[in-house]
């Protein structure tokens, strides 16, 4: 589990590309403090499992779902990636609850500076944007953030100064790609709100309640 928080930006330093799978190996400092083998870091928003790791860099595999559904696939040498290691219980909880898996891509459509802050606008699918909420928290390449406004197909963020100069995601530009994980809390409440699939009835309704002793 994981607060949305970035601790560092890390560089890739090796990328290995498999038929389905990569094996990827980052440059960083502060999250390989306390880390040991079997570890999780969230890396650009995708949590990841520590397999090797030295001084200076640690090694994680990425399996073909997470290369499917995020956007792992495109880094290479050089790329900068958000990292947070996985929270404690005794740490301030400063962002909001992201497990590290993605729902899915969304797409830069432009960045405007709004006095300073910037304002980033991003197009997604309408199976993401069903869970975004104005106000509500969304985790974009594992960052915590809070939707400023929205439409059917788009949602803005505003980035504030300290989030840009810790984070890469001012470094990207119109038409690139981002990690999406959309809040738990509002995924969970949709699916504990339908009916067992034992029922016939594909809606709560009196006959629904009585049944269940409503």
């Amino acid at each position: 589990m994981f607060t949305g928080i970035v601790e560092e930006i890390g560089t890739m330093q090796s990328v290995q590309k498999g038929s389905n799978s990569a094996k990827l190996t980052i440059k960083a400092s502060k999250v390989l403090t306390d880390t040991k083998l079997g570890d999780s870091i969230n890396t650009n928003g995708v949590c990841l499992t520590v397999t090797r790791m030295d001084q200076h860099t640690f090694t994680v595999d990425v399996m073909h779902e997470t290369l499917r559904s995020s956007n792992l696939g495109s880094l290479h040498n050089g790329s900068k990636v958000n990292l947070e290691r996985a929270m404690q219980a005794r740490d301030r909880f400063g962002g909001h609850i992201v497990s590290g898996h993605i729902d899915g891509i969304g797409t830069i459509k432009n960045i405007t500076q709004d006095d300073i802050a910037y304002r980033v606008r991003i197009q997604t699918t309408p199976k993401i944007m069903r869970y975004i909420i104005a106000k509500g928290s969304i985790a974009i390449d594992g960052i915590s953030l809070t939707v400023a406004s929205l439409d059917d197909t788009s949602f803005s963020v505003s980035i504030i100064p300290h989030t840009k100069d810790e984070t890469t995601l001012l470094s990207k530009k119109s038409g690139d790609t981002v990690n999406l994980e959309n809040d738990i809390i509002g995924k969970y409440t949709e699916k504990l709100m339908q009916p067992y699939k034992d029922e016939k009835t594909s809606q709560i309704d009196e006959a629904f309640l009585k049944r269940h002793g409503y």
